[in-house]
C-alpha cells in the first residue's frame, strides 16, 4: 500500500532514540523529511547523520525542550524554516519510564511528578498548539501522540497519571482540529525493544541471579504474542497513522503492546 507520504514534513521530538526514532526512520523510508527534536545536541546530529544515510531523505535536527514554552516556540519554527512546514507532528518525548521500579506513594515528591507531566503532557500540548494553526491553515496535518499502556494499567501512579492525560488531550484536539481537516490519535505502545533493553535485562538478569534469555521470556509473558514489541513495530503502527491513508481515524487510541492478555477494550 502507498501511504501517500511522500513530500510530507514530519517533526518527531523525543527523536534521538528508541520509539521516537524508530518513527522518524519509518517516516523517512516513506518518503518525509523530517525534523527530529531532543534535548542533547550531540546525540541528535549523530541520529539525523544515520537515518539520513539510511533513508535518503533530509533530516534535521533541532536541539528542544518540549518542558519549556519558549524552547518548543523557537524549536518549531526552526522545524518549519529548515522544512518549509510541518504536517506531521510526531509527540514522543518523555520522561524514560520502565528502566526501573516505578516510585511508591511516599516517593512521589511534588516535583518529580509535575516534570514528568510538564514534559510529557504539557509539551505535547505545547507540541501541538505549535504547529496546528499550519496545518489547519492548508486544511490537512497529523498528530499522533505517544502515550503507553500506563493508561490502561496499574503499577506507576505517575505513569498511568501522564498517560491518560495524554489520551485524554488527544481526543479533546481530535474533536477541534478534526473539522478543519487534523487528525489527531495517540498510541499505547507496551514494553518495547528498544536500545535500553539489553541493559535492563542484563540488570534484572544480574539481580535475579539467572541469565537474561530467562528474563527476557519472562518479560515476553506480559503480551499474548509472547514476544518482546520492538521500537520499529510500533513505528510502523504511527507511520500509518500519520498517513493520509488514516483519515478514518480520529482521537482514538490504538495499543500496539502485542495484546494484553484477558483484557477486553472496546
Amino acid at each position: 500500500m502507498d501511504l501517500q507520504l511522500d513530500g510530507k514534513r514530519a517533526l518527531v521530538t523525543g527523536g534521538s532514540k528508541g520509539i521516537g526514532k524508530a518513527v522518524a526512520r519509518s517516516l523517512a523510508a516513506e518518503g518525509c523529511d523530517v525534523a527530529i527534536a531532543a534535548r542533547t545536541g550531540a546525540d541528535l546530529e549523530a541520529t539525523a547523520a544515520e537515518l539520513a544515510a539510511a533513508t535518503g531523505r533530509r533530516i534535521v535536527a533541532v536541539v528542544m525542550d518540549t518542558g519549556s514554552d519558549d524552547s518548543v516556540r523557537q524549536g518549531v519554527a526552526e522545524a518549519t524554516a529548515a522544512l518549509g512546514g510541518i504536517d506531521i507532528l510526531v509527540n514522543s518525548a518523555a520522561q524514560p519510564m520502565g528502566q526501573a521500579a516505578p516510585p511508591k506513594l511516599a516517593d512521589i515528591t511534588d516535583e518529580l511528578f509535575w516534570n514528568d507531566v510538564n514534559v510529557k503532557v504539557m509539551g505535547y500540548l505545547r507540541c501541538a498548539r505549535e504547529v496546528a494553526p499550519q496545518m489547519a491553515e492548508r486544511g490537512w496535518g497529523r498528530i499522533v501522540n505517544i502515550s503507553g499502556l500506563g493508561a490502561r494499567t496499574v503499577g506507576s501512579a505517575v505513569g498511568s497519571a501522564r498517560n491518560v492525560a495524554v489520551a485524554a488531550m488527544t481526543k479533546n484536539l481530535a474533536d477541534e482540529l478534526g473539522p478543519r481537516g487534523v487528525n489527531v490519535t495517540v498510541v499505547h505502545p507496551g514494553l518495547t525493544r528498544t536500545e535500553a533493553t539489553p541493559g535492563v535485562v542484563a540488570a534484572r538478569a544480574a539481580a535475579a541471579g539467572t541469565d537474561e534469555a530467562t528474563v527476557e521470556a519472562q518479560m515476553a509473558r506480559a503480551n499474548s504474542i509472547r514476544k518482546l514489541v520492538d521500537a520499529d513495530e510500533v513505528a510502523w503502527v504511527v507511520t500509518f497513522l500519520a498517513s493520509p491513508r488514516a483519515i478514518s481515524i480520529n482521537g482514538d487510541a490504538v495499543a500496539c503492546g502485542g495484546g494484553q492478555p484477558g483484557v477486553i477494550h472496546y
